[in-house]
């Protein structure tokens, strides 16, 4: 076997040895005589190989040029344009490709364009590419050199018209995604470089295989003023990017978001149980709120005014203190509302108790504003790491899914009030003198827990109560019956 033939069959490139043997002649020749067939051989082999990588998600703006396969999950529409200094316009079409680790915009120009609109290249085929990667308007891009169809190739991604959150990857453009408004946030203004004022705007939104930040710029930022939260809305044309390690939709002038009248999609969230979380740990906790206290307002350190509100939610493993912060602050929640606080900071809070902060990258929902709760899956008492780094596991919502048991609460101080004292937890005192019938009272509050024991919230005091009636979570009821061993064992319930 000759020098050719040993670098050849080392060699990792799809290229043919009749093809390299090419290669390597006119190598030879460039150089003059200064390299012989083995040397030659060896610079035309990492010619074909310093570029080529191994999935789309190795793609980079940055890289002089690459290679890599790829499939075609939809084609644009070929658009034309007037070129400087040129009489003939310009031809652009726009392919959305991928692999199993994520998509990217190819970019066909002119002729290549041309033949792309013709039919050339269908949505399914599997393309060999060659190109120039670059950071375009709606993210990464390239801009093809070459690109032929692989018929032995096989890509396991399908095409489709939409999207579900949880399939979004960083770099995809011409995004279309379904979701419920779970938030939204007010247009702000900034000054560009160029002197001119910029507009965005924020809102999240959830399907049932999870949630997404989704950014507004400009004169689409006006929309998130005409949603409420709990409508159903459709982004279309959008683009994925990377915010402090998150993904976000971005919708530009060539994108919107429409709400959708017949929209059928739910959010179904998984929380970390309340009794679970750690310090320092960001995480989703959900519940019923217990109490709420009024918004208070503050001077920063930059002379400008915050506002902060401080509510307590608890689930069926305990309860916790969660600061409201800035716009959140103004959300009318009272006890009974059953919430979902995503991304919030678990720190330490009043009297060496863990609270919540929910800040600006926070996510507060109201479930009866759109969102509905979905049983999440059995996990082990650790609570394992889910894949986007939150905890999964129990929810700690399961108590208040309906009327089914939920098991009593995990935290010896569940009746603590916001301020940290000890409420009038019915039962927590015996009765004067001491009757072991217990002393007869009557008590009007909010279900907060269902299940075994009933928890009542009337905004001031939190009972216990012992009851076989069946109630439903936010429901107003009045019980009347005795006080024994620490909770109300009801003989009326209306």
């Amino acid at each position: 076997m000759g020098a050719i033939e040993d670098v050849y069959a080392d060699l990792d490139a799809d290229v043919s040895e009749a093809d390299f043997r090419e290669a390597v002649e006119e190598k030879v020749e460039q150089m003059g005589g200064l390299a012989d067939e083995e040397t030659a051989a060896m610079l035309i082999a990492h010619e074909l190989t310093e570029n080529e990588v191994q999935t789309v998600a190795d793609v980079a703006a940055g890289m002089e040029e690459v290679r890599f396969l790829a499939k075609v999950l939809s084609v644009g529409d070929l658009r034309t344009f007037e070129r400087d200094g040129d009489d003939e316009d310009g031809r652009v079409i726009n392919v959305e490709a991928a692999d199993e680790t994520g998509s990217l915009r190819l970019t066909f120009w002119d002729g290549e364009a041309v033949a792309v609109d013709e039919g050339e290249v269908e949505v399914g085929d599997v393309l060999r590419v060659k190109g120039r990667p670059q950071e375009g308007y709606n993210g990464l891009e390239v801009s093809v050199d070459q690109a032929e169809h692989d018929l032995d190739a096989s890509i396991d991604v399908e095409p489709g018209d939409g999207e579900t959150i949880d399939a979004l990857t960083l770099g995809q453009s011409n995004v279309n995604v379904e979701g419920v408004v779970l938030d939204t946030e007010p247009v702000r203004t900034f000054d560009r470089d160029d002197g001119s004022e910029g507009r965005v705007a924020n809102l999240a939104i959830g399907d049932e295989t999870g949630r997404v930040r989704v950014t507004l710029w400009d004169e689409r930022a006006d929309r998130v003023e005409e949603i409420d939260a709990g409508a159903t809305v459709e982004v279309v044309e959008g683009y994925v990017r990377e915010r402090d390690g998150d993904l976000e939709v971005h919708v530009g002038e060539e994108g919107t978001i429409d709400e959708l009248e017949d929209g059928d999609v739910e959010y179904a969230p998984e929380t970390t149980p309340i009794g679970a979380v750690e310090l320092d740990e960001t995480v989703d906790i959900g519940g019923v709120v217990r109490s709420t206290d009024p918004k208070r307002t503050f001077d920063r350190d930059d002379g400008s005014e915050g506002q902060v509100k401080n509510i307590r939610i608890q689930d069926d493993t305990g309860d916790i203190r969660v600061a409201l912060w800035g716009e959140k602050a103004d959300r009318d929640l009272a006890p009974g509302d059953e919430v979902v606080c995503a991304d919030v900071e678990i720190q330490d809070g009043w009297q060496d108790d863990l609270e919540a902060s929910a800040g600006w990258g926070s996510t507060v929902v109201v479930l009866e504003d759109g969102a509905s709760m979905a049983g999440t899956p059995d996990a082990d008492d650790s609570g394992g790491d889910s894949s986007d780094g939150h905890q999964s596991g129990s929810t700690g919502l399961s108590a208040f899914a309906g009327d089914g048991d939920g098991g009593e609460t995990a935290s010896d101080d569940a009746g603590k009030s916001e301020a940290g004292g000890e409420s009038d937890v019915a039962g927590d005192e015996e009765t004067a003198d001491g009757d072991a019938e217990g002393e007869r009272v009557e008590f009007t509050g909010t279900v907060v827990q269902t299940g075994d024991p009933v928890i009542l919230d009337d905004g001031e005091q939190t009972v216990t109560v012992d009851t076989g009636e069946s109630v439903r979570l936010g429901e107003e009821v009045t019980i009347r019956g005795r006080r024994r061993d620490g909770e109300i064992d009801a003989e009326e319930l209306f």
